[in-house]
Parts: structure tokens; C-alpha cells; sequence
């Protein structure tokens, strides 16, 4: 592939008039070329099949069209999918399918690799190559969609920024994908079936607000107080709890949306009587419509374990008799390493 050439999907429906009256073609024919782009999901010129093969061979001699590729495929005894997916520059990047009977999930990466080095997550431990282009987190989308049609015979009802990577440290590009997923003339998704995850980037949490997007957003906290969140989370030591509340509260009076808060159970670290109270304080100082309490998926680089059933239910009734509105989230896919924080490129 030509990397001189433009990408023709990162052409604005005008760059494309113009570059058609150029060459002196009809002006529907940019219509035809943008829903194969974005609505049929062309992933080669040569399938771009009512427009003459003088007109293809025309855009691929001045464009380029590249495209993200399945390059394994592993399918857990749950009903998970995960899919090793491969750019045009081979890189891997990873994204999951995660059904249930009233959901059929996408679970989306922004980056390859990660630069924030969260202590419990896979994917932190990978060193950060590059951010993903928004429309390889796009076609993400589309394959993930194509294998819950063929397997559930469903459709995507949601889709969750979950996978590799730091969204809102992609922010551009993350905000571009979900406009066209969400576009009419793109996937035509509701922004409020799509959620971010966030590290928890301050500056961007606010300009999410400022950009009045509309999707939910959801805070990976995962401690309670910022000594242990600092030892867990590093980029807890320049966003630290209390600037994350006030950057949620501002997000929140801007927006409006749903917000979430992410807490994963460690055995020893964060699952203590005192633990479950500091977060119920942080609950009732954020405007959070739920606390998803998770279990933890072990990995080899990280010494913590999840809690016994016990302590985790005691956790739970904790968080309850404080009137804490939290789900206790059962990892999906925990054989193919694809459950949350296990995505780090070892698939077969």
C-alpha cells in the first residue's frame, strides 16, 4: 500500500466533490463512494461494485483504503468472541464480542498498547506503538458487528471503550468514531448505547463536557483513596480523586449523561469494611448512576488476587446498607484472556 497517498475515508464528503468535478465526474457519484465507506463497508475499492472499473482503478491509483483485518479469532466457552484484529502497518489490536441475552456488546480499543501502566491491567505492561485512526476503531465496530450477526443472529446493541488503550489520550479520533458510528449516514447507533472508559484524564473529562458530546462516560477508579490508587494507577499522582470529582461534576452539568463509576475487587488492597465506606463517600460527591463492582481477572505481572466469594458479598452488603446503587459484574471470556484488563495481544 502507498502510504503517500490520501486515505480516502479521512476525506470530507466536500474533498470528495471536489476531487470528483476534477476529474470531471457526475456529482452522485460521491454519494455512491461515501456509502460504500460508511454504509456497506467497503473494505477494498474492487468491492465498490456499481461504479465502472475504470472509476475503481481511477481511486486506487490516487487513494488508499486501508482497513483493519481479522487475524485470530478465539471463542469462549461463555459465548465471548475475541478478535485479534490487524492494521494496515501490522500492528495487533484486540476487541471483544460480550453477548448476553438482552445485549450483544462490542467491547472496543482505542490504542495499540498503552502508555498509562495500570499495575493490573495487561495492556499496561505493552509499550504504547501508536493511537488507533477512527476509522480502524470504526471498522472495529463493523467486524465485531458481522460475527454477533453470524453467531447470535443479532446486532450490536452497545458498545463499550473498554479494550486497549487510553480513549480520552485519543481523544480526537475517539470522538470522530463515535460520530460516525452514530451518524445517520454511518452505523446509526444512539451515542447513549456507547460508553467511554477513562483512566481518568481530568482536562479531558471537562472537555468532554465542553464538547457536549452524548455518550455515557465511566470512571475506572478502582481505589478508594489516592495511596492506594497512586500504587495501582500512576496517572492518579497528577489526577488525583478529588480533581476527577470535580472534572465528573463538571462533565455532568454540561452534558447531563449517564456516569459510572468501575471498582475492581483486589484481595488485601481495596476490599476492606473502611475501603467500601471511602467509596461510598466518593459515590455521593459524584453524580454516578452506578458503582460496577468487578472481579478481577488475575494476570502473570501482577501480584494481586481477587477476593473469596465472602469477602466479596461482604463488600457488596456494605455498599448496599449505605444505599450505593452497585452491580457486582462477572467476568466474560476469563478462558480466552479476554475478560477486563486481560487484552494484551495473546491470542492464538
Amino acid at each position: 500500500m502507498n502510504s503517500e497517498l490520501p486515505n480516502i475515508r479521512h476525506q470530507s464528503l466536500s474533498d470528495l466533490e471536489n476531487y470528483f468535478t476534477s476529474i470531471g465526474d457526475k456529482k452522485f457519484r460521491v454519494k455512491q463512494v461515501w456509502e460504500w465507506l460508511w454504509q456497506k463497508h467497503a473494505f477494498s475499492f474492487d468491492e465498490m461494485t456499481n461504479l465502472s472499473k475504470e472509476l475503481r482503478s481511477k481511486l486506487a491509483a490516487d487513494f488508499t483504503l486501508p482497513a483493519l483485518k481479522v487475524d485470530a479469532t478465539q471463542f469462549s466457552d461463555d459465548g465471548t468472541v475475541k478478535s485479534r484484529f490487524k492494521t494496515f502497518d501490522k500492528h495487533l489490536v484486540e476487541g471483544v464480542l460480550i453477548p448476553t441475552e438482552e445485549r450483544k456488546t462490542a467491547c472496543v480499543s482505542s490504542q495499540i498498547g498503552c502508555s498509562l501502566s495500570c499495575k493490573f491491567c495487561a495492556t499496561g505492561y505493552m509499550d504504547r506503538k501508536r493511537n488507533l485512526t477512527y476509522d480502524e476503531i470504526y471498522d472495529q465496530v463493523v467486524l465485531i458487528n458481522k460475527q454477533s450477526e453470524a453467531s447470535f443472529g443479532k446486532k450490536l446493541t452497545n458498545i463499550v471503550f473498554m479494550g486497549m488503550g487510553e480513549p480520552l489520550m485519543n481523544y480526537s479520533n475517539v470522538l470522530k468514531a463515535i460520530e460516525r458510528i452514530s451518524a445517520e449516514d454511518g452505523l446509526f447507533m444512539s451515542p447513549k448505547r456507547i460508553t467511554v472508559s477513562t483512566a481518568g484524564v481530568a482536562k479531558q473529562i471537562r472537555m468532554l463536557g465542553d464538547d457536549q458530546v452524548r455518550f455515557k462516560l465511566a470512571l475506572s477508579l478502582h481505589a478508594a483513596n489516592d495511596a492506594k490508587r497512586n500504587e495501582i494507577m500512576p496517572i492518579n499522582e497528577s489526577n488525583n480523586i478529588k480533581v476527577l470529582i470535580d472534572a465528573l461534576n463538571y462533565f455532568y452539568k454540561q452534558t447531563g449523561n449517564e456516569i459510572t463509576l468501575e471498582y475492581i475487587l483486589f484481595k488485601n488492597l481495596n476490599d476492606s469494611d473502611k475501603d467500601a465506606e471511602e467509596l461510598t463517600r466518593i459515590y455521593r460527591q459524584v453524580p454516578a448512576d452506578l458503582v460496577n463492582i468487578i472481579e478481577y481477572n488475575p494476570i502473570d505481572a501482577f501480584r494481586f488476587t481477587k477476593p473469596d466469594e465472602e469477602g466479596i458479598q461482604n463488600f457488596m452488603g456494605i455498599l448496599e446498607a449505605n444505599k450505593v446503587n452497585a452491580r457486582l459484574r462477572r467476568s466474560r471470556g476469563k478462558d480466552i484472556d479476554a475478560a477486563c484488563g486481560q487484552l494484551a495481544n495473546k491470542g492464538k
